[in-house]
């Protein structure tokens, strides 16, 4: 389980592709600290098991259905990512609830500055688009981010200058892909109010299920 706030922005010091998966090599420092093999790393929002340790780095091993669902296959050599360890019970949980594991992408429509803030709009799918809530919560490339608009086919977020000194996300460009991952909270209201004869939540079923 991860938070969403960022602890470091590694770089890829090479991924190795198999036929169906691949190897990442990441060079990092702070989330190495405490980190032993076995252990959960956030990368870009993907949760990632580390594999081995170096003094500078880690290798993780990505599956055939992680490259199918995220952002992982585009990285190369040099590519900087996101990185968070798994949260510990004695830290401040300073973001939202965040599995690692991610609903789908999404794309870099456009970035606009606004004073000292950038707002980015992100394009994505309908099945995501449906568990986005304005003001609510979502996780792109693993930073935890308050959705600050909301269309039927975008959502925005506006990003303070620290969070965009200490993730990757302004670096991104137009058209770059991005990993999403919802609000779990939302998911599981949906998951725990839906009937075989009431296929979309309403206001009977949330009161039914003691939601109301």
């Amino acid at each position: 389980m991860f938070t969403g706030i960022i602890e470091e922005v590694g770089i890829v010091r090479s991924i190795t592709k198999g036929s169906l998966s691949a190897i990442l090599d990441i060079s990092c420092s702070k989330v190495l600290e405490d980190t032993k093999v076995g252990d959960s790393i956030a990368v870009n929002g993907v949760c990632l098991t580390v594999t081995s340790l170096e003094e500078t780095s880690f290798t993780a091993d990505v599956m055939a259905e992680t490259l199918r669902r995220s952002s992982l296959g585009e990285l190369s050599k040099g590519s900087k990512v996101n990185l968070e360890r798994a949260m510990q019970l004695n830290g401040r949980f300073g973001g939202h609830i965040v599995s690692g594991h991610i609903d789908g992408t999404g794309t870099i429509i456009s970035t606009k500055k606004e004073g000292n803030a950038t707002w980015v709009e992100v394009g994505t799918s309908p099945e995501i688009l449906r568990f986005i809530i304005q003001k609510g919560s979502i996780t792109i490339d693993g930073i935890s981010l308050t959705v600050a608009k909301l269309t039927d086919k975008s959502f925005s977020v506006s990003i303070i200058p620290h969070t965009g000194s200490e993730t990757t996300l302004l670096t991104k460009k137009i058209g770059s892909i991005v990993n999403l991952e919802n609000d779990i909270v939302g998911k599981y209201v949906e998951k725990f109010t839906v009937t075989p004869t009431k296929k979309e939540v309403s206001y009977e079923t949330l009161l039914e299920n003691g939601f109301i």
